[in-house]
């Protein structure tokens, strides 16, 4: 892997670590109402200051990263399962079969991503996992086409050939002979999808479509506070920039993967 990859990779890893420690590095409640501390700018006390109700940005701004890193995680993990089966099963079949799932693929993929995931969203109570789902209705398509694509060129290849020859079965050649030549072209592009997972997800809840206040995401402080840019512009700013270096960083690492097992996809 290239050196900006093993970086982006650690500031992933960093993110993590801040975000499953929160509790131990910050004194500060991420849902604490202080009046006493309303719009305060970045200091010693609070680091990256504090909100329209005292709460201390910093503190939110690593809860947050469990929200909106956990969620786009999670939905991109559901859009690659479902996309590698379906990919699989349309590609290895043929026919009819193709034909019509790829219809059907096509058919997601036609309508932009946000304003798909806003569709879905609005049809599903507000909550966690409303864009868990949603994210995941967007982005099982892309890796549906890149997976089928990748098993028409295997189907044809001698070890496929080999495999069918002495007799094994089609879900014995699905899932044991060409799902592991899957696995390295969806991890690339699972690398790929999770930068646009985040901003997705940062949408969401910039609409109030994600989790539900108090609860702290990055799209949702945004939201929060643009009322408040002039004045107190770091409300803005922090979570702003977690949205950036995280998608940046899910990117570049996507990139590295793409690089180190030599494949080149587009979303």
């Amino acid at each position: 892997m290239q050196t900006r990859g093993k970086i982006s990779l650690a500031l992933l890893v960093v993110i993590a670590l801040m975000a499953v420690f929160a509790p131990h590095m910050s004194p500060h409640e991420p849902n604490a109402i202080d009046l006493d501390s309303l719009k305060q700018p970045p200091g010693a006390e609070h680091f990256f200051g504090t909100d329209q109700k005292g709460r201390d940005i910093f503190t939110r701004v690593l809860y947050g990263a469990r929200i909106s890193v956990g969620v786009a995680i999670t939905a991109a993990m559901l859009s690659m399962s479902i996309g590698l089966l379906v990919g699989l099963i349309s590609g290895y079949l043929g026919g009819r079969f193709d034909t019509a799932v790829m219809a059907v693929v096509d058919l997601v993929l036609s309508f932009p991503s946000l304003l798909l995931a806003i569709g879905v969203s609005l049809i599903l109570p507000p909550g966690l996992h409303t864009p868990m789902i949603a994210l995941a209705a967007v982005g099982w398509a892309s890796f549906a086409r890149l997976i089928r694509g990748h098993v028409l060129s295997l189907r044809e290849a001698p070890f496929i050939e080999a495999a069918q020859a002495v007799g094994a079965s089609a879900p014995r050649v699905v899932f044991v002979h060409l799902f592991p030549q899957c696995i390295p072209l969806s991890l690339v592009m699972l690398g790929l999808k999770l930068g646009g997972f985040i901003l997705l997800e940062a949408s969401l809840s910039f609409l109030g479509l994600g989790a539900q206040p108090p609860t702290s995401s990055w799209g949702a402080m945004i939201s929060s506070g643009r009322a408040y840019l002039v004045v107190s512009p770091w409300m803005i700013i922090f979570p702003g920039l977690a949205i950036a270096v995280t998608a940046l960083c899910f990117n570049i690492l996507g990139d590295a993967l793409s690089d180190r097992f030599g494949y080149r996809t587009t979303l």
